[in-house]
């Protein structure tokens, strides 16, 4: 039995980053014998076991062969014999296809080490075209290593395996954990330049890939075209530390702006509903989370009336409040101004530009929130007109708010929020 650290581990330390999770490879033994020295099998697919102290993944060496379409489609062999060169030719990268001995000697048959001084994402074998989420993942380590290129022959395969019909065969879990963590990146837009650089994004994310080359008009939008757009402000929620929700609401705000008329650009009326449905969709193909689906859809629904919070009535504000369920769901409003400041910032020129709607608008919550609803509801003899009153009671509390905030700016007209 001899047992060798692969993979991402190894590639981490080569780059001086901290290694996040240590996978092995153990050659030369059956899964007997793995529970035998107490590994405990958790693979269901093929054979794969928890160390019984650091519970570190441990799988048996093993190769594939191409049996159907798809990412499911092979025949795995884990036999003792298979050697470790084997098991790292079937992997996706170069950078990836690296192990070390439990001696600490570096084990690197396909040139990875070079491939990472040269920052190339190059394939392994031409078994890479055998498993078309392979495309996603080499996106997905664009986004990461945003230096990085992809080798031109590897990007040769990626288009070859688009026309030839592969990435058909991705089932949706695996496209949202793929599109997830790439969006989680240091660098998401690299993911859809690649995926569309290769073809995919059209046949992956058709509601994505149609923005590019849509126009907007030059006094909101200096960058022109709704695509750039949307990867600039993705990168702006990336740099921001936002969480996932975050960054699919900004990836997905704008959707409808791909489905409108030609003679209308570089207008976009009524973008917003359009935006709404076409999320809708998209997420029940991909079977998106609660938590990504209901912010993209605040996001795109009301992220026009964000931008112009300042220009609102009180009675508007408050109704802009109620519908984005501010007040019971104040963590999740706070996600969908970070949305709307990212889409504000994400745009040429103006990334570092002021957005005192966030503040503006979470004073007001803030204001409203202090409505007494409970004595309200005690002091009303009609049920049906206590939320007429609680409303009424926000909006005062709004419009005072409101009034001070603008005294406050007449006397220091240079102050920003």
């Amino acid at each position: 039995m001899n047992i060798y650290l692969v993979g991402g581990a190894v590639r981490d330390e080569l780059l001086g980053l901290p290694v996040q999770d240590r996978d092995f490879v153990v050659v030369g033994a059956t899964p007997e014998e793995m529970v035998e020295h107490g590994f405990q099998p958790v693979g269901s697919d093929f054979p794969v076991f928890l160390h019984p102290q650091t519970h570190d993944e441990y799988a048996l060496a093993r190769t594939e062969r191409k049996t159907a379409r798809g990412y499911r489609g092979f025949q795995i062999s884990a036999a003792p014999d298979v050697r470790l060169e084997e098991d790292l030719a079937r992997r996706d990268l170069t950078i990836n296809a690296m192990a070390r001995g439990e001696s600490g000697e570096l084990i690197d048959p396909f040139n990875g080490a070079a491939d990472l001084k040269a920052k190339v994402l190059r394939h392994v074998s031409p078994a890479f075209v055998e498993d078309p989420v392979r495309i996603l993942r080499t996106a997905r380590f664009a986004a990461r290593f945003a230096t990085f290129t992809v080798a031109p022959e590897t990007m040769a395969l990626m288009q070859g395996m688009v026309g030839a019909g592969e990435v058909g065969a991705l089932v949706p879990e695996r496209v949202w954990q793929e599109l997830s963590r790439g969006l989680m990146e240091a660098k998401p837009s690299r993911m859809f330049d690649v995926l569309r650089n290769c073809g995919a994004l059209a046949k992956i994310f058709p509601e994505v890939d149609r923005l590019f080359g849509v126009p907007q008009p030059a006094q909101h939008h200096p960058e022109i075209d709704t695509g750039v757009h949307v990867m600039m402000v993705i990168d702006y929620a990336a740099v921001s530390g936002y969480g996932l929700p975050a960054r699919f609401a900004a990836l997905t705000h704008d959707l409808g702006k791909g489905t409108t008329p030609p003679a209308e650009w570089p207008r976009h009326h009524g973008h917003e509903a359009r935006s709404v449905k076409l999320l809708d969709q998209m997420c029940e193909r991909l079977k998106v989370p609660a938590d990504c689906r209901d912010l993209a859809r605040l996001a795109a629904r009301f992220h026009g009336d964000i931008h112009r919070a300042l220009e609102l009535r009180p009675d508007t504000v408050a109704k802009l409040l109620q519908a984005a369920d501010g007040y019971r769901r104040p963590a999740r409003f706070r996600e969908l101004l970070q949305t709307c400041e990212a889409d504000a910032r994400g745009r040429l020129g103006m990334g570092h530009a002021p957005y005192p709607q966030t503040a503006y608008l979470l004073g007001a919550m803030e204001a409203a929130s202090r409505v007494d609803c409970g004595a309200i509801a005690a002091a009303e003899s009609d049920p049906g007109a206590i939320s007429r009153a609680i409303e009424s009671a926000r909006i005062r509390a709004i419009t005072a708010y409101i009034n001070t905030y603008k005294a406050g700016k007449k006397s220091n007209p240079g102050q920003t929020v």
